[in-house]
């Protein structure tokens, strides 16, 4: 591990003034000090926001704005959280193992960065750490990688659960930085890879997350499902956040859906939700909605079995939700 400079904030105002080139802000740490322990993660200055007033979950006229510090096993035991978006809290308990969670922060878990063993090992090409260098999982071990929205630079998926349910959940993302204060809403804070992997989100240097609020809660019924290799502290192979809501005379009168473990992001279902709106909601309109999905994957020869998967874990998940 390289030398490095330590300081804490004072506050959000007070880390994004002493931002600089070779900042990194942390967290909780359960990522950056793993990538710092690889010598993925290289900074040369580290400020601590880990202690700044952003803990608190609290209702403001009646949305919920959760603070970019709260940990992950507080919000996912928040009554708040329980009784109003329980999609959101387990996907949170799905996400890690109690210890890990304990000390992961909301914005930390958005921030994550891929877990391409790729990416992990330094002494491989990757264009998401070195531009320009290569994308060997392409060729290589991409069993649990991408099939949706990559690019011939990177294959690479997004790790996040709760990344998943706040894109369902249309949650905003709370941000200052050297150019002020901004909102960007999910979908919409994490990027496809294109010829710049490098990218993860649309964040600019020197921003800091300050909170993620939530809209009041879709109606409707809402479930989070996660396929995994094992039982506990395994990251997706395919997930899903959805939401929905069936009419008295049985048709979809609203449905919101994200998929996790197939893309570079949360992947918004777009075109499943449009196929459903109106439709009756049964499991041949479900599968024609996941079918009209999947429709746009591209999967590479060893996770090619994504696809069915994604396409059963979509129609079981609606399945469960319809009346």
């Amino acid at each position: 591990m390289r030398p490095f400079d330590y300081a804490r904030a004072t506050s959000a105002a007070d880390a994004v003034r002493r931002y600089r080139p070779g900042t990194m802000y942390l967290g909780g740490g359960t990522n950056l000090v793993d990538l710092m322990r690889l010598g993925v993660a290289r900074p040369e200055h580290l400020l601590d926001v880990s202690r700044l007033p952003l803990d608190a979950v609290e209702e403001v006229r009646g949305r919920l704005r959760v603070g970019a510090a709260v940990r992950n096993t507080d919000l996912a035991a928040h009554p708040l959280v329980r009784a109003r978006y329980p999609m959101l809290a387990r996907a949170v308990l799905t996400g890690a193992s109690g210890q890990i969670r304990n000390m992961a922060t909301v914005a930390g878990n958005l921030l994550q960065r891929t877990r391409c063993a790729y990416f992990q090992d330094v002494s491989r090409p990757c264009n998401k750490r070195r531009p320009g260098s290569g994308c060997p999982a392409i060729e290589g071990d991409h069993s649990n990688l991408a099939v949706l929205g990559h690019s011939g630079a990177c294959v690479a998926t997004h790790p996040s659960d709760m990344a998943v349910a706040l894109a369902a959940l249309e949650a905003e993302v709370h941000v200052t930085g050297p150019a002020g204060d901004r909102i960007i809403p999910m979908p919409g804070l994490h990027r496809l890879p294109g010829e710049a992997p490098e990218r993860d989100t649309v964040l600019e240097p020197g921003d800091l997350i300050t909170a993620v609020e939530l809209p009041p809660p879709p109606p409707g019924a809402s479930l989070y499902r996660k396929v995994r290799e094992r039982a506990s502290f395994a990251f997706a192979l395919v997930s899903i956040a959805a939401v929905l809501d069936v009419a008295a005379d049985g048709t979809v009168a609203g449905c919101r859906i994200a998929l996790g473990g197939l893309a570079h992001v949360p992947w918004r279902a777009e075109r499943a939700e449009r196929e459903l709106i109106g439709s009756p909601a049964t499991g041949g309109a479900f599968l024609a909605a996941a079918e009209a999905e999947l429709e746009q994957a591209r999967p590479l020869p060893r996770n090619a079995y994504k696809v069915p998967l994604a396409r059963d874990l979509i129609v079981n998940t609606l399945e469960e939700l319809a009346p």
